[in-house]
């Protein structure tokens, strides 16, 4: 089924026209070939886009809009809060990441030949930290305009010498995490049968409750990437969570494993136990294990 077309208005500054439309044009190309339900109608602004104007933009337009400001940066805009993803301030940690230093590494236990799917991207930080054990990664993604995001980010950082490598093992994907681990309707399905058991390991990290981290021993607060999500995503029901997890066990290669982010003091997802959980003072990893 196809999905609505969904018109979105970009935002850039006047002064700035010449690149701006360069920009633009790469997003649209990014649109086709993804084949995302979208359509950009852009905008020029006389005005520079401060934050106070940003805020003011939010209220007039009442929907996420796209921004280029003037040092050409791509930024989602919701409810006055400005987010990218941001990948080029993760360098340090993406460098130095490792099984000592990073929870989610030790609970996923990956190695160079590991496939991984990701099936709750958000904006791709802790697909990052995948990558950099040298895995092959696909990153499920549902809302469009974060699909765009993800694939504009993935196309400038690109260009860096330093990130080619990471970036070409990054597959980005718009789709439903349920529907894209669906099993194969019929054995003719050879897509499907391709696809599925093809991930050693299957991520998931559903949006979290608000008020996730208000009991954390370090009252930790929800950062501007969360807020946004917030605004364009729900943590997902009960009855949602018990889905998931059952479709990503069902998916996962057998001698894999599923790993769930969860704030620390959060009950088990799916109200299903897990096998082995890694923690420090705000975060949960739980894995649950296939076997041969």
């Amino acid at each position: 089924m196809t999905s609505p077309i969904s018109y979105v208005t970009l935002i850039y500054p006047q002064s700035i026209a010449e690149q701006a439309l360069i920009l633009i044009q790469a997003l649209q190309q990014l649109i086709v070939e993804a084949k995302l339900p979208l359509s950009i109608e852009a905008v020029a602004s006389e005005q520079k886009l401060t934050q106070k104007i940003r805020k003011q933009l939010s209220q007039q337009y009442q929907q996420p809009l796209l921004v280029i400001d003037d040092k050409q940066q791509l930024t989602l805009l919701t409810n006055g809060v400005s987010v990218s993803p941001e990948w080029n301030s993760l360098q340090r940690r993406v460098v130095s990441a490792g099984r000592k230093s990073e929870l989610l590494l030790q609970a996923t236990k990956l190695t160079a030949s590991s496939r991984v799917l990701d099936a709750t991207a958000g904006f791709g930080h802790d697909s990052l930290i995948l990558a950099s054990s040298g895995a092959q990664l696909t990153l499920l993604e549902r809302n469009p305009l974060m699909v765009l995001l993800l694939k504009y980010e993935q196309q400038m950082m690109a260009k860096q010498p330093n990130w080619q490598k990471l970036m070409a093992r990054l597959h980005i994907v718009c789709a439903e995490s349920t529907e894209y681990m669906q099993p194969a309707l019929t054995a003719c399905d050879l897509q499907a049968q391709t696809i599925s058991h093809a991930f050693d390991v299957i991520y998931l990290d559903p949006m979290f409750p608000e008020n996730s981290y208000a009991h954390s021993s370090k009252g930790a607060k929800v950062g501007k990437h969360m807020q946004a999500l917030h605004q364009i995503a729900e943590p997902p029901s009960l009855k949602e969570e018990q889905a998931l997890l059952s479709l990503a066990l069902s998916f996962v290669a057998p001698g894999g494993r599923v790993v769930v982010k969860r704030p620390i003091q959060a009950p088990v997802f799916a109200s299903q136990a897990a096998n082995e959980s890694w923690q420090n003072d705000v975060v949960r990893f739980d894995a649950y294990f296939t076997y041969l």
